[in-house]
């Protein structure tokens, strides 16, 4: 993500399980010193002040609550928690961004795809006015699973993974889903059994209808075996104007830059569809400027823990759930 080329950042450390990786890591960044494993950088380094943690899912909130205990701003891969045995630590997550008053944000790369970009400068200038309906999808064919820290990817359910999707709605409102209904059906993926997996999962496409903080509506699909259904897109639409593809050009938002500004010439934009450039140098612009990232902590709980309720409500048949509200 380019942390080494930001002209405000010196990366000081690297941190990998596996010491091949960790070697690789400090070439590639520069950093001087290399830990084991983040406990014992958080154990023996004092130099340190902000931290990307990029491991596994399942460990993402507990290494954030740790870093942060220990007095560091932090940066989280997606998603935030994973799975309804973490629920309960976004409450403990949100309180301990509180409490520290550091920064916490998630490197959401949608929040910087120029499509999500733009959308928020029009809503933000009030050119949707509130949205009636959005809809995000998140399409990842895999018949063959992606190699991951202890299988953790195998099975996963669709929606314990939604951020790329919900982000077209959190990550341009600011808002919040708060009732959803998700229906899916049985997979013809190997993995993708009930009893076979560690997730007792038998989905691999999940679609949920979410009510929006706004009171609008909000589709938000996620699928691993669609068979050529693959990319991260999104549309909103409001009571005053909608985004598709193109913008349509309301008279009164004309004004509003569309165009992501520059980022630091050593920076270059990068992936996802030029996403990890922005990311970086918004979280660093948010310690130094003491100002809330794009997808701070309540952004990326509500972006997040709405799927894993989505989930549950795939288990019962679309049953319509309530979804725990989070804000800083």
């Amino acid at each position: 993500f380019g942390y080494q080329n930001h002209p405000n950042v010196e990366v000081v450390a690297a941190s990998d399980l596996f010491p091949d990786r960790c070697a690789e890591l400090a070439h590639v960044t520069g950093a001087k010193k290399t830990y084991a494993s983040c406990e014992e950088m958080l154990e023996k380094d004092k130099e340190i002040e902000a931290v990307f943690i990029a491991t596994d899912a399942p460990s993402h909130v507990r290494l954030c609550i740790a870093c942060l205990k220990r007095g560091l701003h932090v940066i989280s891969a997606v998603p935030a928690v994973f799975g309804l045995e973490q629920v309960e630590q976004a409450d403990e997550l949100l309180a301990t961004v509180k409490k520290t008053g550091l920064v916490y944000a998630l490197n959401e790369t949608s929040a910087f795809r120029a499509q999500i970009y733009a959308m928020r400068q029009i809503y933000k200038a009030g050119g949707f006015g509130k949205l009636i309906y959005t809809e995000g999808e998140y399409y990842h064919y895999m018949d063959k699973h992606i190699g991951s820290y202890k299988d953790w990817r195998v099975a996963l359910p669709p929606q314990y993974y939604p951020t790329h999707s919900n982000a077209f709605y959190t990550c341009v409102t600011g808002g919040s889903f708060t009732d959803v209904s998700c229906l899916a059906m049985p997979s013809l993926l190997a993995d993708n059994q009930a009893g076979k997996n560690r997730y007792n999962n038998p989905f691999a496409t999940e679609i949920a209808l979410f009510r929006t903080s706004e009171g609008g509506m909000a589709r938000m699909a996620v699928s691993w075996d669609m068979p050529g259904a693959h990319g991260e897109k999104g549309r909103v639409y409001g009571q005053r104007g909608s985004y598709e593809e193109r913008y349509d050009g309301l008279a009164d938002v004309t004004a509003v830059s569309q165009e992501k500004p520059p980022l630091p010439p050593t920076m270059q934009a990068g992936g996802h569809g030029g996403s990890h450039g922005y990311l970086t140098d918004d979280f660093i612009t948010a310690i130094l400027l003491k100002r809330k990232p794009v997808c701070d902590v309540a952004c990326a709980l509500n972006t997040t823990v709405a799927g894993i309720i989505a989930h549950q409500s795939a288990l019962k048949g679309g049953e319509t759930l309530k979804v725990p509200q989070f804000t800083l």
